[in-house]
């Protein structure tokens, strides 16, 4: 099996296309092979270069919020009448978008990494939840360790996991046992009563004294985090022989620091991390061998590079390991992924009308919701079980629910019929068809379809299959003669509809087949 060790082999097409579809949200035909004709290094470097903050969301059409004339953002403003409502589809859509936009970038992939490791959810007021994601997107491929001290007094978080409730007084466990189990250090296995090897019942308590004194505050803007003394516990607090009896003083608004200073002197902060970046990128599963030649050697990248994720996330996507050919197609896609691939894929039209597009984005949004995976609405504090829940892992995504969800979409994708609203989302197959050499050949056509659709080289039957729906089951002269005859005059409206009434079918069965779900 490969290792962490840098890959040096010929770089082409397939190993570009691997490589985007893990880190970006789908991508157009001519980016694939934009990408297979550079080089490794020049590729990592461009999905990982660093964006400026994207603008906030907007009021785009509401008309009743008093603070928030339509066209500007409501992210910093006050809270007067019924206003969260819409204020949270604006959230959502605007997420959507910026998926939906930012294709050859890993960012959006990690934010969504880091939503679902830093878990908050259901929070009522979206000026927090926009706060908390635009706090994860900064860190995206920034520093573990500083993510860790700045989500721990998050608003969002604080609300979530009851931070704001943990005083002196009445000490609230909850973020403390969070912070260590399923935040930095994982949960070992039992060791004894109250000790699961990596931290015990006893570090939960003191840490969470430690913790008091936070406080979420949102009538005098900005939203913040407020440090309370007097609801503070200044007594010294004393941890497990897990962290070597160490003794915490009081250090006022500056104790959460010192409590994630020891927590992340632990060498099992680093893989615990890492092996959650592995499963995210590259697979579910985790033997003694990928743990000793990747996630051992990644975890050093990470401790040398005091708690920097970029240098360890761009050894992972260069490796030896990453581009085994046993780890292409092994990923079954999340309904995220799942449902904005095949729109940048296949160039989907939206509308010029940015309330239109808002409504859009906002329909994209119920529609993964459908497929068991709403942004902001994980199940736990865990997140979505395939990203944790052994053995089944991603198998978990597909499931009596959430097929007939991705069935739905796809079918409508494909036939130009996925209507939210009065809008139908359409694909645009002259588009893809344009920048496929020689497209009046149809092995041509189907061969690099095939290559953008799917993480998997076809068999042959398959593609005959494929071909039939292009040719009708005649030789290759049905299709060139129908695709020559549109180029010919393309503003033919029974011209275009003769190449989408063989096209439409065949992404309906290509997206229906079982390889379609695979990254």
């Amino acid at each position: 099996m490969a290792s962490l060790k840098k890959y040096t082999g010929p770089w082409n097409d397939a190993l570009a296309a691997h490589l985007l579809r893990r880190t970006t949200y789908g991508v157009s035909f001519s980016t694939l092979k934009k990408f297979g004709t550079s080089t490794l290094d020049a590729c990592i470097e461009e999905i990982c270069k660093p964006l400026g903050d994207p603008p906030p969301p907007i009021n785009v059409n509401y008309e009743d919020d008093p603070d928030v004339p339509i066209g500007q953002t409501w992210v910093d403003k006050g809270v007067n009448g019924n206003v969260n409502p819409y204020r949270t589809a604006s959230l959502r859509a605007w997420s959507f978008e910026l998926m939906l936009k930012n294709s050859v970038s890993i960012r959006e992939k990690m934010t969504l990494f880091w939503h679902n490791h830093f878990v908050t959810a259901d929070i009522n007021d979206p000026r927090y939840a926009f706060k908390n994601i635009a706090l994860l997107r900064s860190q995206a491929l920034g520093n573990f360790k500083q993510l860790t001290q700045d989500i721990t007094i998050d608003p969002a978080m604080l609300v979530y996991l009851n931070g704001r409730d943990n005083t002196r007084q009445a000490p609230n466990e909850n973020y403390a046992r969070e912070l260590m189990e399923l935040f930095t250090l994982g949960k070992g296995n039992v060791a004894g009563p109250g000790d699961y090897t990596t931290f015990t019942e006893q570090d939960v308590k003191e840490m969470a004294r430690s913790l008091t004194g936070w406080i979420d505050v949102r009538n005098n803007l900005p939203i913040r985090a407020q440090f309370q003394l007097a609801r503070h516990d200044t007594g010294p607090k004393k941890l497990s022989h897990r962290f070597g009896e160490a003794v915490i003083q009081n250090e006022g608004a500056n104790e959460y620091k010192s409590i994630i200073d020891i927590i992340f002197r632990k060498p099992e902060v680093a893989l615990f991390i890492c092996s959650k970046l592995y499963r995210w990128f590259v697979g579910a599963q985790i033997d003694a061998q990928t743990e000793r030649d990747v996630i051992v050697p990644m975890a050093d990248i990470l401790r040398t590079n005091e708690y920097a994720v970029a240098p360890a996330v761009k050894a992972l996507l260069s490796s030896e390991h990453f581009y085994d050919e046993c780890n292409r197609g092994t990923i079954i896609r999340n309904p995220v992924d799942f449902l904005i691939n095949p729109l940048n894929q296949l160039n989907a039209v939206y509308p010029a009308d940015l309330a239109t597009q808002y409504r859009i984005y906002g329909g994209l949004y119920q529609t993964t919701a459908n497929m068991q995976m709403g942004m902001y609405q994980a199940p736990s504090v865990a997140g979505w079980q395939p990203f944790y829940q052994a053995p089944g892992y991603y198998r978990l995504w597909l499931n009596a629910t959430s097929l007939p969800a991705r069935k739905l979409f796809t079918d409508g994708l494909a036939f130009g019929a996925f209507a939210i609203g009065t809008y139908r989302l359409q694909p645009n197959y002259f588009k893809v068809l344009e920048e496929i050499p020689v497209p009046e050949n149809p092995d041509a056509v189907i061969d690099q379809i095939s290559f953008l659709m799917f993480a998997k080289n076809l068999a042959g039957n398959q593609k005959i299959t494929l071909k039939n729906f292009l040719t009708l089951g005649g030789g290759n002269s049905s299709w060139t003669s129908v695709y020559s005859a549109y180029k010919a005059d393309p503003a033919s409206e029974p011209k275009r509809n003769a190449v989408l009434n063989r096209l439409r079918p065949l992404f309906v069965y290509m997206m229906r087949m079982p390889e379609y779900h695979l990254s």
